[in-house]
């Protein structure tokens, strides 16, 4: 195996666990209702939803992306995003920070 294919083997093994732990939380959360645990304040400080997105047709189809630099929303999420290695998945979707560290694309899993 060359080590460009062991490169391409980690990023997708890499994705297939975000994309597992994506479902275990969620999963974790259909449980909690089910048993009627009281679901704890959401962790996540930023709002997507608050974010200007910008709709990009890729390489590897259909994604989004931000650089709404000024918007508080997308400050916290570049925080969060680079805490977390400057990749992590939320509510299904799979947000990554380009090469700039100003702009972020997200795609949904």
């Amino acid at each position: 195996m060359s080590n460009e294919d062991l490169k391409i083997f980690l990023e997708d093994f890499l994705d297939f666990l975000d994309s597992l732990e994506a479902s275990i939380t969620k999963m974790k959360m259909q449980i909690g209702k089910l048993v009627g645990v009281v679901e704890k304040k959401s962790k996540f400080l930023w709002n997507p939803d608050r974010i200007k997105w910008e709709k990009i047709q890729g390489a590897k189809g259909e994604f989004e992306k931000s650089e709404n630099v000024d918007n508080p929303e997308f400050k916290m999420m570049l925080k969060d995003l680079v805490a977390h290695g400057g990749k992590l998945v939320r509510d299904g979707w799979f947000y990554w920070v380009y090469k700039n560290g100003s702009t972020v694309g997200r795609k949904m899993r």
